[in-house]
């Protein structure tokens, strides 16, 4: 009989994780092998992890994102799959994280230095530098207020330009916009 993998009950904490959301029959073969307190449950297999869950971002001392199917399923229960490498070190004091944005979709997320998709082109900052910055590029894709102290024909243009000062340089938001005045 074959013994079922667990891996260290430390392995989790301070992390950051990206799990790709699967389909519910993707665990059909598998057996629950950790419960959590919030509801959670967890299937384990030697190259990675799945995790049922309605709750996804901080989690205690960990930072797990889900990138959702497209079209996105309805079901407040998302299945998450992620394998072992895609565990990467978190912590409050190392520039550790750098932000990414889709114009399309006007979607902004953060993303591990480990990343390998990272180019080390976009700044790195610490948890707490990247949350504000997050925050402004967010702002500034979903809202349209800020735009009305330009003079600017292309709007779109224009936040493309901010948002990329806010990514790839360390200049504050206020020095961009002057720039841009």
């Amino acid at each position: 009989m074959e013994k079922d993998f667990r891996p260290s009950p430390n392995s989790f904490k301070n992390t950051f994780c990206v799990f790709d959301e699967m389909p519910l029959d993707a665990i059909n073969h598998l057996k629950i092998q950790y419960n959590s307190k919030s509801g959670s449950t967890y299937y384990y297999t030697k190259s990675g992890m799945f995790r049922l869950s309605n709750h996804w971002g901080r989690l205690a001392n960990s930072k797990w994102r889900l990138e959702p199917l497209e079209p996105e399923t309805e079901s407040k229960f998302k299945l998450g799959y992620a394998s072992w490498d895609h565990f990467y070190p978190d912590n409050a004091i190392d520039e550790l994280y750098y932000l990414e944005v889709n114009f399309v979709k006007k979607m902004a997320n953060y993303q591990h230095k480990n990343n390998p998709s990272y180019n080390n082109k976009a700044i790195l900052r610490t948890s707490s530098d990247t949350t504000k910055r997050i925050k402004q590029v967010r702002n500034l894709l979903n809202l349209t207020s800020w735009a009305k102290y330009f003079d600017c024909d292309d709007i779109d243009l224009l936040r493309q330009k901010i948002i990329n000062d806010l990514i790839y340089t360390n200049k504050t938001l206020e020095e961009i916009k002057k720039q841009f005045s």
